[in-house]
């Protein structure tokens, strides 16, 4: 096997991993996408992904975690990273629940209101999966990009 098909393989599974990543809380999808993106220029000494095209995909990944920053709902960010950390032991699961269920536990402890500590767990959600949707929206467009680039040369 040639070193540019072992280097496309490589950047094939980082590919994968991004999108799995970006479907799943707490793992950095895009970040993937991004060293896979880096792997193909230094192997192939930056002829088709140069420095440039490389500043588009890092601005892509930035805007990702400024999004899933501005998507989680102030008031319960602590209480949901605590419920998020505690989920990570229930797995894929737990990582979806674990923080709604901190978000409502740390309203219904801060304020004790069932109301308003439902009302946050919701809003935890819906920022939750807004910021996935996001992230995949997003690393897709990267992998486009790439692809795009790659073929075109």
């Amino acid at each position: 096997m040639d070193t540019q098909s072992v280097v496309g393989i490589v950047v094939g599974v980082l590919f994968l991993v991004g999108l799995i990543g970006a479907l799943i809380p707490w793992i950095p999808g895009p970040l993937f996408i991004l060293v896979g993106a880096l792997v193909w220029a230094v192997a192939t000494h930056f002829a088709v992904i140069g420095v440039g095209r490389l500043v588009i995909l890092v601005a892509l990944a930035t805007l990702t975690l400024l999004v899933n920053v501005a998507a989680g709902p102030l008031g319960a960010r602590r209480c949901a990273i605590v419920g998020g950390f505690a989920g990570f032991f229930f797995g894929p699961l737990g990582l979806v629940i674990g923080p709604v269920v901190g978000a409502v536990a740390g309203e219904m402890l801060r304020a004790g209101d069932i109301e308003g500590s439902l009302r946050t767990g919701v809003g935890a959600l819906i920022g939750m999966v807004a910021g996935i949707a996001a992230d995949f929206v997003i690393s897709v467009a990267m992998i486009g990009l790439f692809l795009w680039w790659v073929w075109r040369a």
